[in-house]
Order: structure tokens, then C-alpha cells, then sequence
């Protein structure tokens, strides 16, 4: 399995947004995450950056 789960980072740290991330794609003015179950999100947010060994993907909200 090689999914990871998705953070926000935040000033407070990292806030968990999804679990078991199968794809992440560009959409709009953001990224779309999907799951292995299905599931969708919308966010407006960019990469920050991967961290491969542990699955985590760390996000990085887009100013308004």
C-alpha cells in the first residue's frame, strides 16, 4: 500500500485532513484528495512538502 495520509500545516502545527490519500491533482484554485474508499476534498492549498518514508503529505493553505 502506498497511500499517506494529508496534513494542513498550521501555525499551531499539523492538522490531520484526510487518511489513506490515493491521489492528490491540481482543481481549480487548489487540490482534490482522494482516498481508497472514494472519499473527496476540496482544498485551497498547496504542496509544502512529502514525506515518502513516513506517508505524510503537508499541505500549506492558499491566501484568499
Amino acid at each position: 500500500m502506498c497511500e499517506a495520509n494529508a496534513y494542513l500545516l498550521t501555525d499551531g502545527g499539523e492538522t490531520l485532513v484526510m487518511e489513506s490519500v490515493d491521489d492528490v491533482s491540481p482543481e481549480g484554485d487548489g487540490l482534490k484528495l482522494v482516498n481508497i474508499f472514494g472519499e473527496q476534498k476540496f482544498l485551497r492549498a498547496a504542496i509544502h512538502s512529502l514525506s515518502l518514508v513516513e506517508h505524510k503529505v503537508f499541505l500549506k493553505e492558499l491566501n484568499h
